[in-house]
Order: structure tokens, then C-alpha cells, then sequence
């Protein structure tokens, strides 16, 4: 299984070339695993991946790259049994009515939420998430990732400053050949 999603990042998901990221860094190395985890087999790859990682009722991630995975995750613990919920967390409030930051079917405060995300280069996304979470009286304690760029470790020291481990399943290294 994490041999096929990882095939599937290589040929849908990865390019070499010259690379703005969103965390305003550039690089030769681009992953943006949404071609893989739209498609039927890449989200089911990946979700089912993701839970083996999870050990919380609730899974939540910053849209849009967290969108798919939220809901995948959701959707297989539910077949597994396991009834994982899902939120999403938007990346601005919403402009009317509640003018919420968190979407979904919302658990009470002081509930344990692992935050999804599908590629990390600083941490920075993800961190928004836990922050936007953490206001609305959760707590979260893990982040899980498709890839880890891993830059300088940045993420790493990141989230650790900020009392979260970080899980990945694949690392930019496991992707591109050395």
C-alpha cells in the first residue's frame, strides 16, 4: 500500500525544475500531491495510511491542500469502524452568518484533534490550523503529512516550539532518487 501511493506521488505529485513554494522559498523539487489525493485510489492509499497514524476522534487541516484528506480519513475510519470526524479549518473567517475559521460537525472544547496536511516545507500551514484549533478551545498534539519536505528542519522545530509531533509518511528524499 504505502509502496503504491508512493509510486503514484512519484508519477502524478513530483517535479524537478525552478519552484516557488507557498512558504515564499524557492526550490528544484515541487510535490503537490492534489493530483494523487483527488483521484479515487491516491485517497484511498492515503487515507487509509494517515489512519494508521491517527489516535483521535477528530481530524481537521487548512483548506484546501487538508480538504480531500479530511474527508478521506473520515470516510475510511468510518468503514474500519472507527467514526473519526472531520472539520475544516479556512484560511480567512467566513465573510457571513457565524463568520466561523472552523467548519463541520464541531466537538466541545477541550476535544483532541490531529491536524492533516498534505505536503510541509516550513510548517507554517499547519500551524495556522492548530492555532485557528486552539482558539476554539481544542487541543492538538500531533500534525500528519503525506511529505516532509524536510528544509533545514524548520517544520520540525516548529512544531516542536509549539508542542506538536510531527508524523510523515514520506520524506522529499524518499521521493526523488539522490
Amino acid at each position: 500500500m504505502k509502496e503504491e501511493l508512493l509510486e503514484l506521488i512519484k508519477k502524478f505529485a513530483y517535479r524537478e525544475g525552478e519552484f516557488k513554494l507557498s512558504s515564499g522559498k524557492t526550490s528544484e523539487h515541487y510535490v503537490n500531491c492534489k493530483p494523487v489525493t483527488l483521484t479515487g485510489r491516491g485517497l484511498t492509499l492515503t487515507s487509509l495510511l494517515i489512519l494508521k497514524e491517527v489516535e483521535t476522534q477528530y481530524v481537521a487541516g487548512l483548506t484546501l491542500g487538508a480538504d480531500p484528506l479530511v474527508s478521506g480519513v473520515s470516510l475510511v475510519s468510518a468503514l474500519d469502524g472507527r467514526m473519526i470526524n472531520g472539520l475544516i479549518v479556512r484560511k480567512e473567517p467566513k465573510g457571513h452568518g457565524t463568520e466561523a475559521w472552523v467548519e463541520g460537525l464541531l466537538p466541545p472544547e477541550g476535544t483532541k484533534i490531529t491536524v492533516l496536511e498534505d505536503v510541509i516545507t516550513t510548517g507554517g500551514s499547519s500551524l495556522k490550523a492548530v492555532e485557528k484549533l486552539r482558539d476554539a478551545g481544542y487541543v492538538v498534539e500531533r500534525v500528519v503529512s503525506i511529505v516532509d519536505r524536510q528544509e533545514d528542519s524548520e517544520a520540525d522545530k516548529l512544531m516542536k516550539d509549539n508542542g506538536l509531533e510531527l508524523i510523515s509518511i514520506f520524506t522529499l528524499k524518499d521521493i526523488y532518487e539522490i
